[in-house]
């Protein structure tokens, strides 16, 4: 399998530390919405090139992936001074898809600060549409996706967004 550095808390696949930057700081003092995405779109570029899903795949292979679909949790507020990292596992995969889970967590006291379920599609850049993984690829995605079953599914996957209001 493609070598990843591992959460010694997890054993998910984690990125190396990530800096908060000041212009992703809002108006209350945190970490804006929109910049946890970013965060969580970083780490999955750092860790997608290490199976050889990186910008360089685009302009070599003419070949890409799209997000589809996602859903963030936030959960504790992150600051400027507040170093972070992510960690992500893969949920399921087909030919042309991958359903992954993110973790956005304090580098040093290791508590989780967000979520993002994901599905991403795998795109022909010459005709914009849908198309298989290559082989290499798919092989590379499947030891990663084998490497973290027989784990416990996080609390948060599928989890329709609501009100949840308790019974009168």
């Amino acid at each position: 399998m493609t070598q990843f550095d591992l959460c010694p808390d997890t054993g998910l696949a984690i990125t190396p530390r990530m800096a908060i930057r000041p212009e992703m700081i809002d108006y209350n003092g945190h970490v804006n919405v929109a910049f946890y995405v970013k965060l969580f779109d970083e780490g999955l570029d750092v860790l997608f090139e290490r199976i050889g899903l990186s910008e360089s795949y685009v302009r070599t292979r003419n070949m890409s992936f799209f997000a589809m679909e996602m859903h963030v949790r936030y959960l504790r507020e992150v600051h400027l001074t507040d170093p972070v990292q992510a960690r992500i596992r893969i949920l399921d995969l087909d030919a042309k898809r991958i359903h992954y889970w993110m973790e956005l967590i304090h580098a040093e006291e290791r508590w989780l600060s967000a979520t993002m379920e994901s599905i991403s599609i795998h795109i022909d850049m010459a005709t914009r549409k849908p198309a298989p993984f290559p082989d290499d690829i798919m092989a590379r995605l499947e030891d990663w996706h084998r490497a973290s079953q027989g784990r416990e599914r996080p609390e948060g996957v599928g989890q329709v967004i609501g009100i949840r209001r308790k019974p009168s």
